[in-house]
């Protein structure tokens, strides 16, 4: 039995969530910052992050932590291709985004001001303003036509990035086209962290 631990929020729980909606599965949601689940976190997770995937068989119990290695286990323990290299840079540059927002989100919620003069402001700024360039230019290249994991990845990034309003999408056409293609899928209106 496979069991996906996380938040709702998550762009990095999101992608699993949805790429697993045909997959028998339990997700426990966390509210991660609370203290009765920040406990579980840590038990399932010392890296304290989500998602953590808990798999049984018997009498056998694995903790694998990290939504990439997560989609890797999965991959080969439900026997499905393995992604391309071309993917995986995909990926890189989607978690590139994922990464340097998901700090910027984090020092805002702790009352740090953004000071663009700032080496890390500028290098994080510079990171996701690139790598969005380049996602776009995929997108237009159809590079993400078909709905495999590394499209999902951008769209929960993409999603992510609209409902938490981290970044100026305007310009990006390609990107906030292919969100909204997919915005109406099942397991994406499933796991829609608005709700």
């Amino acid at each position: 039995m496979f069991t996906l631990y996380g938040s709702t929020t998550s762009p990095y729980v999101r992608r699993l969530r949805i790429w697993l909606a045909n997959t028998q599965h339990e997700f426990v949601s966390m509210q991660i910052y609370q203290q009765q689940d920040r406990a579980l976190l840590i038990e399932k997770n010392p890296a304290l992050k989500v998602p953590a995937l808990e798999h049984v068989v018997g009498e056998k119990r694995t903790l694998i932590y990290d939504s990439r290695v997560i989609y890797r286990y999965l991959s080969e323990q439900l026997n499905y291709q393995a992604l391309t290299w071309q993917q995986e840079n995909q990926l890189t540059l989607v978690d590139a985004v994922n990464d340097s927002l998901v700090q910027m989100f984090l020092l805002s919620q702790s009352d740090v001001v953004a000071d663009t003069d700032k080496l890390f402001f500028k290098l994080q700024k510079e990171r996701v303003n690139n790598v969005l360039a380049e996602l776009n230019e995929q997108v237009e290249q159809g590079l993400f036509d078909h709905w495999h994991y590394p499209a999902i990845c951008l769209f929960s990034l993409v999603d992510w990035i609209e409902f938490r309003n981290l970044h100026n999408l305007k310009g990006l056409a390609a990107l906030l086209h292919f969100h909204q293609e997919n915005a109406q899928r099942i397991e994406v209106t499933a796991t829609d962290p608005r709700m």
